[in-house]
């Protein structure tokens, strides 16, 4: 399917996340702006001017498709405001790592408890009716037809929210990540009535959008009690990447790329890794645990009480072709996900892009979880509960013997429904025409 020769429809995306911006809220529209063209399309993404990037991402600005059609707008950010206060503090939050509630400073809770209850529904609402005035305008002169919003943050589904009343135009909502059920919402801090102004803002997005997409079957199912709107699952996906072929490390690394939050430490496999090192002398002097990303405290502090720390390599967050040569080079790839119901529903953009590394998977979340099936279909990796009974030691033993034979590898299949530009004309058949 392809109407490179057709006449384009004009579709309009208004994203908070865009290069220079790095981590994981970037790639979905990125790439999917970089497909549309394919299938008829004619992109125009709407970004901030000036916005305050927890991570910044230089090299992603070069994969921005020259077909697509940039606007910017200022925007006013309180994050900007706040780091008068605590630079550091306020680049934790606007990040989403946030400290346990036992280690909170008093200013981090002064400073959740402004952002859960003056900022509904988060830190962007100031870019709303700027962005609505302007907008207006610009897609009556421009004669789009279609507009998306994605979030978070979710003060974006207002923008569109307004547009839609004021001039009927066809709306998209794309939700990347569920509103008053993710995970962090309740580390908020909300009052009572500010509970009840995020779920009344979600609700009348569910229910004016004309359809809504979501990343996830679990999502859908909740949205789906509250609207009854059409609902598309669209997951994340992997783009054919251009690095360098590198072989894989010479040590029997198990390497974790993304941010590694307070809630996500699973003590299981501190502890197996802990008993590894202890038994298997062979193991311990090839063992090195690699940390790509931004990595709590909490979770550097556990590490060390089982003893692991000097076999971690921290290095940090590194660009997009840095993450995606580790994933290719690294023995074994990390995956986890916080440990709770809300979470069931989250798919991590990094899985599609560790599916197509070759190498194996060992992935750590809540009962249940919507990754755990597409791990299964794809035969990719293996996935483990936080339940003390998980056999997670014995698999990474596995890989370890395999390793030692210079015959770890993996064999998935179908992947090539996850690719970008699947997902992009499956976003166009489904949503756009």
């Amino acid at each position: 399917m392809n109407f490179e020769t057709t006449s384009r429809k004009k579709v309009l995306i208004i994203t908070y996340y865009w290069p220079p911006a790095g981590g994981p809220g970037v790639q979905r529209w990125l790439k999917f702006v970089k497909y549309l063209p394919n299938f008829g399309y004619e992109p125009h993404v709407y970004i901030p001017e000036n916005p305050t990037y927890p991570i910044v991402d230089e090299k992603l600005i070069n994969e921005v498709s020259e077909k697509a059609i940039i606007i910017k707008q200022k925007i006013k950010e309180p994050y900007r405001w706040a780091s008068f206060l605590s630079k550091n503090n306020t680049k934790k939050i606007s990040s989403g790592i946030i400290p346990s509630k036992k280690k909170q400073s008093l200013i981090e809770k002064i400073m959740l408890w402004i952002r859960g209850n003056f900022f509904i529904p988060d830190a962007r609402i100031l870019w709303v009716k700027p962005s609505v005035v302007f907008l207006k305008e610009y897609i009556e002169k421009n004669q789009i037809e279609t507009i998306i919003t994605t979030g978070p943050p979710h003060s974006l589904h207002l923008i569109g929210l307004q547009l839609k009343k004021q001039t009927n135009i066809k709306w998209i909502a794309d939700f990347r990540d569920p509103w008053t059920t993710i995970g962090y919402h309740k580390e908020l801090m909300l009052t009572e009535n500010s509970e009840k102004k995020h779920k009344d803002l979600e609700k009348n997005v569910l229910l004016s959008a004309d359809k809504i997409i979501v990343t996830s079957p679990t999502t859908k199912i909740e949205f789906a009690k509250l609207t009854s709107k059409p609902i598309e699952v669209i997951t994340n996906g992997y783009d054919v990447e251009k690095v360098k072929k590198s072989d894989l490390d010479e040590k029997f690394t198990i390497a974790h790329i993304g941010s590694f939050l307070s809630d996500r430490n699973p003590r299981i496999l501190w502890k197996a890794l802990k008993e590894l090192v202890k038994e298997n002398h062979d193991f311990a002097a090839d063992f090195q645990l690699k940390l790509i990303g931004k990595v709590s405290q909490d979770v550097l502090e556990t590490i060390a009480e089982f003893k692991l720390s000097k076999f971690v390599n921290n290095l940090g967050y590194v660009s997009h072709d840095e993450a995606i040569l580790h994933q290719r080079t690294s023995q074994v790839l990390l995956l986890i996900e916080i440990d709770s119901e809300e979470t069931r529903c989250i798919i991590p953009g990094k899985l599609f892009e560790y599916m197509v590394s070759e190498r194996p998977i060992i992935a750590i979340g809540p009962k249940a979880s919507d990754f755990e099936a597409i791990l299964n279909e794809t035969n990719t990796g293996h996935f483990f509960t936080y339940d003390e009974k998980s056999n997670v030691k014995e698999i990474i033993l596995a890989h370890y013997q395999l390793y030692k034979q210079n015959s770890l590898k993996v064999y998935p299949v179908g992947l090539q429904y996850y690719s970008r530009k699947s997902l992009t004309e499956k976003l166009v058949k489904t949503c756009l025409e």
